[in-house]
């Protein structure tokens, strides 16, 4: 990842990764070891690994080959004694096992980022994606006086299918008006089912119509990342009336989740232009772009004019991977629904690691690490 040079003032942290010998673990590794700011000095796995270097225990499927500066870190069980130097963790660990383990972590008074599902719908867990609500790590105050804690806490990032159309979402209510029903269509690349995902032989000529689970998601944590908070400041409200149809797919594509959506207006009197909402994404500028977080994008939205726009080949990797790219904005001559677009997010950097990155990027600027 090229970035710029260090930001003045941003104070070097101490960072673990749990979870380190899979695919999102490898790309937390990955992002961390070419941060100008995180330092990668903890690597936990299963019994399986424990005890080895990263590198004689990692079989690497990341893009790229692993750092050699990460590499001789010595691989440990995922148990909090072993993380008590870091200053975060960053949790890529599979959802059968990252339930307790974060738990744990989270009593033990370290800070935990999380990738896993398990604490998503938590009413106590703040459920951040970095370019729509990081406003919502402000809620880590009422989680550690609920919990006796000075400085840990636990932060999920979203699905990655759900966040490549919160991001949109956000952009487009902020200047046009509440949406408060979308139809999603999702064509998900094979590196969101983790290594060693599907086959090759269900994947060449082939794409799946079902992802086990992954409906499921996308009304609760769209709700749950476009809510507020309540009057009092001390709890996340859902967005109850925002409905959310969905069907997702696995496609041949390696990494890229593209997405079709149709979004319906509130305010039927007032529905704005596909111009309008085409110019809503390209204004739109997020909080963490306003903090400089090192990481954030200079653009959290790209909105593209070409007609066969955006592709996983050609567009999955903007903005470092942080960027959402959208085209085929216009109106629906069905009169069904009023907007129709294509989102295409890179799964593994801003729907998933990354995203836990830049969300302990703002922890640190808002004095949460």
């Amino acid at each position: 990842m090229d970035f710029s040079s260090p930001k003045k003032g941003f104070p070097k942290k101490r960072c673990g990764v749990l979870g380190c010998t899979g695919s999102v673990g490898q790309r937390f590794s990955l992002l961390l070891a070419e941060h100008p700011h995180f330092e990668l000095v903890a690597v936990g796995a299963s019994e399986r690994s424990s005890g080895k270097t990263y590198k004689e225990a990692t079989t690497w499927k990341t893009s790229g080959s692993m750092p050699e500066n990460i590499g001789e870190l010595t691989v440990t069980l995922c148990d909090p004694q072993h993380f008590k130097h870091c200053d975060v963790v960053f949790s890529g660990l599979d959802s059968s096992v990252a339930g307790e383990v974060e738990d744990r972590f989270l009593k033990e008074n370290i800070p935990v980022f999380s990738n896993a599902k398990n604490h998503r719908q938590d009413p106590s867990v703040p459920l951040v994606v970095p370019t729509v609500n990081i406003s919502h790590l402000d809620y880590i105050k009422v989680q550690r006086e609920s919990n006796g804690l000075d400085k840990g806490f636990l932060v999920c990032n979203s699905n990655c299918a759900v966040i490549g159309i919160v991001i949109p979402l956000a952009a487009i209510q902020a200047s046009c008006g509440a949406i408060d029903g979308l139809s999603v269509v999702t064509n998900q690349a094979v590196s969101g089912a983790g290594f060693p995902g599907p086959s090759m032989m269900e994947m060449m000529d082939n794409w799946i119509p079902y992802i086990s689970g992954e409906e499921d998601k996308m009304q609760p944590e769209s709700r749950k990342i476009l809510g507020q908070y309540d009057v009092e400041g001390k709890a996340l409200v859902d967005r109850t009336d925002l409905k959310v149809s969905a069907t997702c797919n696995r496609v041949a594509v390696t990494d890229g989740h593209g997405a079709c959506v149709s979004v319906r207006f509130a305010d039927r009197s007032k529905v704005p232009s596909a111009e309008q909402v085409k110019q809503a994404m390209k204004d739109y500028v997020s909080e963490v772009q306003k903090m400089e977080c090192p990481s954030a994008p200079e653009k959290a939205i790209a909105v593209m004019e070409e007609a066969d726009r955006p592709q996983p080949k050609l567009d999955r990797d903007a903005g470092r991977g942080y960027t959402i790219t959208v085209g085929r904005v216009r109106e629906d001559p069905s009169g069904f629904c009023d907007i129709i677009f294509t989102a295409l997010s890179h799964n593994t950097v801003i729907g998933a690691s990354g995203s836990s990155i830049l969300n302990a990027e703002a922890a640190v600027l808002k004095g949460y690490l």
